[in-house]
């Protein structure tokens, strides 16, 4: 019997495609594989054997959980790539319902809740995926076997743990300005911060050397004060004369320069502001600084060339009518209509291929590196122009790809920030979630039962 799971997947590097059918990644994933149909078998048929197999602060997993999960990690494990054992799959299987259910827990004990609108939408966007409306998407459902509140309890958890994961990790990334600005000195060999020429004003409260713990905080506090009434709009100058106790020539100002000839710490904490912005206090050596940004100018940066890439795909979701096998065939059919000159690739995405560029013929525009998932874009990159992919899979789907044009393009200093910082997201949420996981695992109380079979 076939049947059909949900799943949320995080989506990354495809924020370009038009792909409004994943906004939640809520996707059927067929299970009519033969390897699926073997990892069902045994728990479908004799639910009464159902037992225990472990307790997550005293809530339990059953030994059918853990093969209903195995069943969905077989529906969705990469086409061609050869399975684990059935017990190391099990195993894999159980660790996965133990940090669901301990994140589940998480969440209820603090409170977080999903909307009955939010649940709605997600079923009519699961509904639209799969080419259907809400009736029939419920037909199915019943077809399969799969009550209605039962897959809305699915979505539901998937909702629940995507903005728990949202809110305890996400929101916690922060990629600092300077962090961007080593990245970019790093990539380019050059320490020159994006080529901006700035004028800065500095107040100084200095620090001795000798200076206490509470002298240090009372000067600090002092530093603080100065930087607040600038901020207010009082004069910078007269507030330098005020607290350096001294004529200061200029109120403080050092003199329009490249940014790389100032300190890295005035530096990486004005190269992103603006003119009349107020950076500080900011603690080095001689003490706690106070800068103004008197005059910002964009100076002779080092050109930064970019490969652009355009491209065009078909795209096939699997499912439980179509099979990742069965679509890496009907792609590699469409693959020998185009190169025989019996139908174009565009013809074929339009009538075909199951996302938002289908209507312009798949074409995805000029992309810039980074902008798609790896596996897609490692494949793309290998192609000439007018040179059509063998079928993919990727995190989406299947693909066929083809390559239309290639050019070298400038980016501009903002773009370059935004790819920088993009590039340093991405690799901090990953490593802040595993970090996160990993915490809430070993915090957790878990009581291992009998092993699943």
């Amino acid at each position: 019997m076939n049947k059909f799971v949900i799943s949320l997947t995080r989506q990354r590097g495809f924020s370009t495609f038009s792909y409004a059918l994943l906004s939640l990644g809520l996707l059927f994933a067929g299970l009519d594989s033969a390897h699926a149909q073997n990892a069902m078998a045994k728990p479908m048929a004799s639910r009464s054997a159902d037992f225990i197999v472990a307790l997550v602060n005293s809530e339990p997993i059953t030994n059918n959980d853990v093969q209903q999960q195995r069943a969905r990690m077989v529906s969705q494990w990469p086409a061609g790539s050869p399975l684990p054992s059935a017990q190391e799959m099990a195993s894999q299987a159980l660790e996965q319902l133990i940090l669901e259910k301990a994140q589940l827990q998480l969440a209820r004990e603090s409170g977080l809740r999903i909307e009955e609108d939010a649940v709605d939408q997600a079923e009519a966007n699961v509904a639209r995926q799969n080419q259907m409306d809400k009736d029939q998407l419920r037909a199915k459902l019943n077809q399969e076997g799969l009550s209605l509140t039962a897959f809305r309890t699915q979505i539901r958890n998937q909702l629940t743990l995507s903005r728990l994961r949202e809110r305890e990790v996400e929101t916690r990334v922060r990629i600092s300005e300077s962090e961007v600005n080593q990245f970019l000195r790093d990539q380019r060999g050059t320490p020159t911060p994006m080529g901006v020429d700035l004028n800065l004003a500095m107040l100084l409260v200095t620090v001795p050397e000798d200076s206490s713990a509470a002298q240090i905080l009372a000067l600090q506090a002092r530093a603080e004060s100065a930087a607040r009434r600038a901020r207010a709009g009082e004069d910078f100058a007269g507030l330098v004369n005020e607290f350096m106790n001294d004529q200061i020539p200029n109120g403080g100002a050092m003199g329009l320069r490249p940014s790389d000839r100032y300190p890295s710490l005035f530096a990486d904490n004005t190269v992103n502001l603006k003119a009349g912005d107020i950076a500080g206090p900011l603690r080095s050596g001689a003490g706690f600084h106070v800068l103004k940004v008197l005059e910002k100018r964009q100076g002779e940066a080092a050109t930064v060339m970019v490969t652009q890439t355009r491209a065009r795909h078909i795209l096939l979701r699997t499912s439980a009518q179509l099979t990742p096998s069965q679509a890496l065939a009907q792609l590699q059919t469409f693959k020998q209509s185009i190169t025989s000159g019996q139908s174009t690739f565009a013809a074929l995405a339009r009538e075909h291929s199951q996302d938002g560029s289908a209507s312009s013929g798949g074409d995805l525009g000029w992309t810039s590196p980074g902008q798609f998932v790896p596996e897609f874009e490692q494949v793309m990159n290998r192609l000439r122009p007018n040179q059509i992919s063998d079928p993919l899979v990727s995190r989406f789907g299947v693909h066929l790809i083809e390559v239309t044009d290639r050019r070298d393009m400038p980016v501009s200093a903002s773009e370059q920030r935004e790819m920088a910082r993009n590039l340093l997201r991405e690799k901090k949420l990953d490593e802040a979630f595993t970090t996160w996981q990993e915490d809430l695992r070993a915090r957790a109380f878990v009581e291992m039962r009998d092993p699943p079979q």
